[in-house]
């Protein structure tokens, strides 16, 4: 819908139920708190310059004398930002595993920034050859003025936390034991029922290291790790002559080693994929029309990611081409509903210890009770807004330029239990999980395909339904929110976000929340 470059859609790969209870978030929120630590970033940034910078013969005088070269002409702002990542991922199909790959990716980007205008160039090849080459083609986007006498700023250490363990996750486990691993989950979805014919199953980690060096002399490192184990199944069901297949998902991860997928976790992956396919067995064409929708806690909490998360991103506000621009202040949703993007919750897939433009992460408030708080930010377009970056400036890699992206986006509980929101439904849909979707951010309007969802009259769950389609605007969807239980929750760590061609990890979580009169496309 609406202009390309207004438009954003998701890919989270394979999605899940949520494992967080309110009670370990709020934990978690509690220790994001931690004040920014200079010696762990100080620790990172020795961890980055081994890699980055000594194998190449670069030094920290290499890197200001290449931004003195940027900033030649009178740049407003520029970056160096190089980056190391190795990366491995083993799949599952037909019970062997078909593939296993692994990689090794390195590299530096230049950014020259004057005004609203950027100049960007990067090379895999990390030498001071290479770097100066490509110092000298960002500068040209300041002119052909004058050259400056450029002072060499201080040497600054960027704060920032320490919120996961700086591990190679790849290391943590065997490559035999990552086979059987996937093995165990073939082998514990077929037991479960005579009726899965087919598994899928995918177990990736990652390691990635970062560093960045500003032109005002500051330098910031990040090592962080991250895994992923994806179960997918396919059911089949025979009633009068008539084969049905249906498929569920399930599967999490998050900053940390591969020991954390023990036997409970795969078990608790394999359960869910395997309940979400049988369910779907028996589920009924959707009804349309205007009616009530309760989404559940968690995953769900996509739709608000994309439907009200995008919009509230700084660059499209500065553009002023999303529908929250110019609002702040002004109430944007009804009462009770808060929103926040958190990158300092401990592990979590969407967390960062420093950003991309080396500011620490933070917990930003974005709606508070209904009222707009304020965007988050990345350095270029919270310059030209005149407030400061939120910790958001991100980027797919050493390829890509930095852009105000999220990180774990959610709304706080509140006082309803869940059993009653649902059981306030008079006829509408119960929404747990959602496939996929698409949002204007222009308009606010939003699609969304509910991957397991219920009919619901005078408060009883009547049967499983396919096919639902919810349609609204993000905007008018938030002031149309009537109830919120008090079981907020995040997604199992699955999130993955699109946006103008870069992909970056989010997480996202809700609580179980009622909307009042949204548009459900069906196919009854």
């Amino acid at each position: 819908m609406g202009t390309p470059l207004a438009q954003t859609a998701y890919n989270y790969g394979m999605t899940s139920l949520t494992f967080n209870t309110s009670s370990a978030l709020n934990a978690s929120i509690t220790s994001s708190t931690v004040k920014p630590n200079q010696t762990s970033t100080s620790n990172r940034l020795d961890i980055a310059q081994q890699l980055l910078l000594k194998p190449f013969g670069l030094t920290e005088s290499h890197l200001s004398k290449a931004l003195a070269e940027i900033t030649s002409k009178g740049a407003d702002d520029a970056d160096l930002y190089f980056q190391y990542t190795r990366s491995e991922g083993w799949s599952l199909e037909e019970g062997i595993v078909k593939t296993g790959s692994f990689s090794i990716d390195q590299g530096v980007g230049v950014r020259a920034v004057s005004g609203e205008k950027t100049a960007f160039a990067y090379s895999d090849d990390i030498s001071e050859a290479s770097l100066m080459d490509a110092a000298r083609t960002v500068r040209s986007i300041s002119g052909a003025g004058k050259s400056a006498k450029i002072k060499t700023p201080s040497r600054k250490v960027a704060n920032s936390r320490t919120l996961y363990e700086g591990h190679d996750p790849i290391a943590t486990l065997g490559s035999t034991a990552k086979v059987k691993l996937l093995e165990k989950v073939e082998k514990l979805a077929k037991a479960k029922d005579p009726r899965i014919v087919q598994v899928m199953a995918g177990l990736a980690s990652e390691y990635d290291v970062v560093m960045v060096a500003r032109a005002d002399g500051t330098l910031a490192a990040d090592v962080r790790p991250l895994v992923r184990l994806s179960v997918s199944v396919i059911a089949e069901q025979t009633v009068g002559g008539q084969a049905r297949r249906e498929t569920g998902s399930a599967g999490g991860g998050g900053r940390f080693g591969l020991a954390y997928f023990d036997d409970a976790q795969i078990g608790q992956y394999v359960d869910e994929a395997v309940k979400a396919a049988l369910t779907n067995l028996q589920a009924r064409p959707a009804p349309a029309g205007e009616m009530t929708v309760v989404l559940g806690s968690g995953w769900p909490g996509i739709l608000l990611h994309e439907a009200i998360g995008h919009g509230l991103e700084g660059d499209f506000n500065r553009k002023g081409s999303s529908a929250f621009a110019g609002k702040i202040g002004q109430r944007v949703a009804a009462r009770g509903v808060t929103v926040l993007d958190d990158g300092t919750i401990a592990d979590r897939r969407g967390s960062l210890n420093v950003d991309d433009e080396g500011n620490a992460s933070q917990r930003n408030v974005l709606i508070e009770d209904g009222i707009l708080k304020g965007y988050i930010q990345d350095s270029l377009n919270a310059r030209l807004m005149n407030v400061k970056p939120t910790g958001n400036g991100r980027r797919e890699s050493y390829a890509h330029t930095p852009m105000p992206r999220m990180t774990n986006t959610y709304m706080l509980g509140g006082d309803k239990d869940p059993q009653e929101v649902v059981a306030s439904i008079k006829k509408g849909l119960y929404a747990t999980n959602f496939a996929g979707g698409q949002v204007d951010i222009t308009s606010g309007k939003f699609v969304f395909s509910a991957s397991q969802a219920y009919w619901v009259e005078n408060g009883k769950i009547l049967y499983p339904v396919k096919g639902a389609t919810i349609v609204g605007s993000g905007p008018e969807c938030l002031k149309k929110v009537s109830m919120i239980a008090n079981d907020m929750a995040l997604d199992s760590g699955v999130g993955t976000c699109g946006k103008e061609g870069q992909s970056v990890p989010v997480g996202v979580g809700q609580p179980t929340l009622r909307i009042d009169g949204l548009t459900v496309g069906g196919t009854a």
